[in-house]
């Protein structure tokens, strides 16, 4: 399959990339290669991507394209998210398809988590 034209890569910005390193591993099992102090980049999650050192943060707010990440258990990523200190900002909520909420990671980037079943009851 061509991989012209689609899309292979996103970018977040985090303020402390060592904290996002933690969270992301702790919460959804990812792994990271370090480029320096300022940037880490991740794979096999479904699209390639990095985090780079910035101040700033990517949410829906502020005009921001929402990423969301597969669950098959809402409720044990939810308890996962908030353990590993992000902050759900909107409760699981059903849509069509599906279940999902919405959390910010550490840095404040907003992100959402969906499953076909409403597994948090």
């Amino acid at each position: 399959m061509s991989e012209v034209n689609k899309i292979s890569y996103v970018e977040f910005p985090a303020a402390d990339i060592a904290e996002t390193k933690t969270f992301f591993s702790s919460v959804f099992g990812w792994k990271f290669k370090d480029y320096g102090d300022a940037y880490i980049s991740f794979s096999n999650q479904g699209i390639k991507g990095g985090f780079y050192k910035s101040e700033k943060a990517a949410t829906t707010g502020n005009g921001s394209a929402l990423i969301v990440l597969y669950s098959d258990d809402l409720k044990t990523t939810q308890a996962a998210v908030e353990e590993a200190g992000g902050l759900i900002i909107k409760p699981v909520f059903s849509f069509p398809g599906g279940h999902r909420f919405h959390f910010t990671d550490p840095n404040g980037n907003e992100l959402a988590v969906w499953s076909e079943q409403n597994s948090t009851t």
